[in-house]
């Protein structure tokens, strides 16, 4: 096993447990949907997501908060536009935040016609990020059930025209484009046309799988990003020796070895220590099997989307192809609340609702982490509980180990539901999130 070793020793980290609001705050408006998208939670087999919209009443729990804030996302598991009071929500939120805080959200599109874009910029509302995963309309109406890249069209035309109408109107308009070894060679093209399109900005994000089948259109390595280097390190370094360490397991077990396997032994025993030196387990398997091809194509994309994005003058966020040994919880760090449609009040997105999910294809199941609900108190009293104050606390001191790189897989204490504690006795459920080693992206 691995302790995650992002811990900056320059850096003060009591301020996430002395802060007295939030500075960013995740809003799920609705767990409703106009589509079926087969990466969605809401369609697995096990999915136990209730249907509802958050009430006016909750939102205006957040009012206290607001003048703190530098953003609102209202997002969660449904489609915002199918809110009705969406332009209420950003209206009361402008009046309150900071005149350099945002209002945004993701949406699908589908429902964003002219007369809603202008009522959305009249509202107030600075970023919207809408979810295309391919311009072919058969590849993402494979994906994204009930979805057309017509209707996407249209949803851009609506949102610059109401831009062209309401000069004195700043809006950020972008896309989200969730990876898939079925779309992997999408990504360029479908960049190129969010640009030509009126496009700012793109996020690029690996799929979290929540079943089986899913899993299986993950791109990201089943190794750490760390485990790769070292790993790509010492059979270079045998290679140049004419020595071949992916014939390890066919030598590893003899009793008697010549001068070629005795040599081959040695290069697979100094590559283990020099991973045991940085606190970085080598899954052996795992490795000597990795598609080399596979990962070099996927680089290559990346590097067609990023002179694509550069050339368009596009921002862009790709995801990391492994896992980054070295955690950081963007959403506990930028001091994030996340409120469900019914008011309980989360720390982060792995934390937010109850599912399975699949991590290097071992099923983790996870329930919601609440300190409280907008029925009983507004957020700041529940952001300054004593118990939330130090879950921040705790999840920051990164002294948690790191599941995805531990030799047991997943074991008792990380794969059940019912989390306790974790095998070092901390009591916070991070050692299996894949949320801060850079795969997953969303807007923020």
């Amino acid at each position: 096993m691995a302790i995650c070793t992002s811990k900056d020793p320059f850096k003060d980290f009591s301020v996430y447990s002395t802060q007295s609001y939030p500075s960013k705050l995740f809003v799920e408006v609705t767990t409703r949907c106009n589509l079926k998208c087969t990466m969605c939670v809401k369609q697995t087999p096990r999915g136990t997501i209730q249907e509802g919209h958050l009430s006016s009443d909750l939102f205006k729990k957040l009012i206290p908060a607001f003048p703190f804030i530098n953003a609102l996302i209202l997002n969660g598991i449904g489609e915002p536009l199918l809110h009705p009071n969406l332009e209420e929500f950003i209206k009361i939120a402008k009046e309150h935040m900071p005149e350099t805080a945002w209002v945004g959200f993701q949406s699908n599109g589908m429902l964003l016609t002219e007369s809603r874009a202008l009522s959305l910029l009249d509202a107030g509302l600075d970023r919207i990020c809408l979810s295309i995963d391919s311009v072919s309309g058969e590849k993402l109406s494979k994906i994204r059930e009930g979805a057309e890249v017509s209707e996407i069209e249209k949803a851009f035309t609506a949102l610059n025209n109401a831009k062209l109408l309401r000069k004195n109107k700043n809006l950020q308009i972008g896309i989200e484009f969730v990876l898939m070894k079925d779309n992997l060679l999408e990504l360029p093209e479908t960049v190129k046309w969010a640009a030509r399109h009126g496009a700012e900005f793109v996020i690029v994000t690996q799929l979290l799988p929540y079943d089986k089948n899913t899993a299986k259109q993950a791109v990201y390595d089943t190794n750490t990003s760390e485990a790769i280097s070292i790993f790509k390190k010492w059979k270079e370094l045998a290679e140049k020796e004419g020595i071949n360490i992916l014939e390890y397991y066919d030598v590893f077990m003899k009793f008697f070895k010549n001068d070629y396997e005795e040599r081959l032994c040695y290069f697979v025993e100094q590559m283990k220590a020099e991973a045991r030196k940085k606190n970085t387990t080598l899954h052996l398997e795992r490795l000597f099997s990795r598609d080399e091809q596979w990962f070099t194509k996927v680089e290559e994309i990346f590097d067609q989307t990023r002179e694509i994005a550069q050339l368009y003058g596009l921002e862009i966020i790709l995801p990391e192809l492994a896992p980054k040994n070295n955690r950081k919880c963007e959403f506990v760090e930028a001091m994030s609340a996340f409120i469900s449609w019914d008011g309980s009040v989360h720390p982060c997105y792995f934390l937010w609702h109850r599912y399975v999910c699949y991590i290097g294809g071992l099923e983790k199941f996870v329930k919601p982490w609440s300190f409280g609900n907008l029925k009983d108190n507004d957020i700041l009293e529940i952001w300054n509980r004593e118990d939330f104050r130090a879950f921040r606390q705790n999840v920051l001191q990164y002294d948690f180990p790191f599941c995805f790189d531990c030799s047991f897989a997943l074991c008792d204490y990380a794969q059940m539901e019912e989390f306790i504690q974790d095998c070092y006795t901390i009591k916070v459920p991070c050692g299996s999130c894949l949320w801060c080693t850079g795969l997953f992206h969303c807007l923020q």
